[in-house]
């Protein structure tokens, strides 16, 4: 294989883009230091590899490739086709999986792919209440799957706050849904898939698993995979994954067919084939034995750092978490979920506001934090670190006045500074 070296614009060049455009060269930077000088407690969010970004940033990103490797409509496809191939095999050993589609955009575009294969318009789905944890595509009334599907929401119990699996069963028996979702965007705890399974079966529903926070901890095997259970099962390639920004989908053999013709053509035209290959490197990555102890740890920081908060004064929903993220109860603080962003994100602490189940106030507002580890895991922080983090984290929302934000600043300096986000490679000699 040859390297052009001559030109500036066979892969990723930042000097060529610095020169050319240093408005755009400057936020790219600017974003650089915002995360090498935060703690970055999103939990949606990670830091992908060089590897995985070099194949963002490829000439592979210039070739339509609408169909399926072998089937395309567009000539010239033989290259790109040997990088999806090469995702999908990775993708089958990583999940267990009989069948792989790594084209969806995002994850909502995955979920929609999966109602697209199931459902019409006017069909009854059943899916978590966003306010208990689910997310906006499993029927929020904003989201299509609320507009186009009747949509009926469970939550979760209010003495455990675990998902309330009676209240499963009795509307899936009463509305006989011909879909049942479940995953979330927060819920911190493990899900029972085999009771998903139970229940769907005797409805004779569809079972879609959303696993798009949690399927990085198992392809780490750190949780137990919703794969043996579902009939199909979504998710995002970044978050825990640590992959490009993207979307996958893994059913059962018998579903291959509708699930392919659902993301293409039915719901997407051209595939972004620099993504497709980007998610077969970090497919390749989270089939490394490094990546399941990641994967361990990142269960392990976010239960410390849980803890700290607990004894900081905030309560976590559901009594803790099983998971990569915790959701955290303010309404003892006295502050709101929308300060407590405010006042973290000042002294360079990024999460995000986040309503808790039965919250009493609008989601604008909200009674909670959520907070998520992968990230600062990413970057080899520890249980000890986390214990760290709590405390600041409790500092900064107690500081009403503002007046210990630059001491909480000097703690988040001091943390990233010896777990540098992208640290710069050593020089020989």
């Amino acid at each position: 294989m040859s390297t052009p070296a001559a030109t500036p614009y066979w892969g990723p060049d930042f000097n060529a883009l610095a020169a050319f455009d240093p408005d755009i060269a400057g936020v790219v930077l600017d974003e650089l230091d915002r995360l090498r000088n935060g703690l970055q407690l999103i939990a949606s969010e990670n830091f992908t590899s060089p590897a995985v970004l070099a194949a963002l940033g490829s000439t592979l990103s210039n070739k339509y490739a609408e169909g399926y490797p072998g089937r395309r409509y567009y000539g010239g496809c033989e290259v790109v086709d040997r990088a999806e191939e090469i995702g999908i095999a990775r993708g089958k050993e990583l999940f267990g999986a009989d069948h792989v589609n790594l084209q969806p955009h995002s994850g909502a575009s995955a979920n929609l792919a999966a109602y697209g294969a199931f459902l019409k318009p006017g069909d009854t789905l059943l899916g978590m209440a966003l306010p208990h944890g689910g997310h906006l595509t499993h029927g929020t009334k904003v989201s299509f799957s609320g507009k186009w599907f009747n949509a009926v929401q469970y939550g979760v119990r209010p003495d455990t706050e675990h998902i309330d699996y009676d209240q499963v069963r009795d509307l899936a028996r009463e509305h006989r849904p011909k879909l049942i979702v479940c995953g979330g965007s927060a819920i911190p705890r493990l899900i029972d898939f085999a009771a998903f399974r139970e229940i769907a079966d005797e409805v004779g529903a569809i079972l879609m698993v959303d696993a798009a926070h949690f399927i990085g901890l198992v392809a780490g095997k750190a949780i137990p995979s919703p794969v043996p259970y579902a009939d199909v099962v979504t998710f995002t390639t970044h978050k825990v994954l640590r992959g490009p920004r993207g979307g996958a989908i893994v059913c059962k053999a018998e579903h291959a067919k509708a699930i392919d013709k659902a993301a293409f053509p039915m719901m997407q035209g051209g595939p972004l084939m620099h993504a497709v290959a980007a998610k077969a490197v970090n497919l390749k990555e989270c089939l490394q034995p490094e990546y399941q102890a990641y994967a361990r740890q990142v269960i392990a920081n976010a239960q410390a750092l849980t803890e700290g908060l607990a004894a900081e004064g905030l309560r976590p929903v559901a009594g803790g978490t099983d998971t990569h993220l915790a959701l955290l109860d303010l309404r003892d603080t006295g502050v709101t979920g929308a300060d407590a962003e405010k006042r973290c994100d000042a002294a360079g602490i990024v999460l995000n506001k986040n309503a808790i189940p039965f919250d009493p106030q609008q989601a604008s507002i909200a009674s909670g934090i959520r907070v998520g580890s992968p990230a600062v895991t990413t970057q080899g922080m520890v249980e000890t670190d986390m214990k760290s983090i709590a405390s600041l984290i409790g500092t900064a929302i107690r500081d009403a006045d503002g007046s210990r934000t630059a001491e909480v600043a000097v703690g988040v300096r001091e943390l990233v500074g010896a777990h540098p986000a992208y640290p710069e490679p050593k020089r020989a000699g």
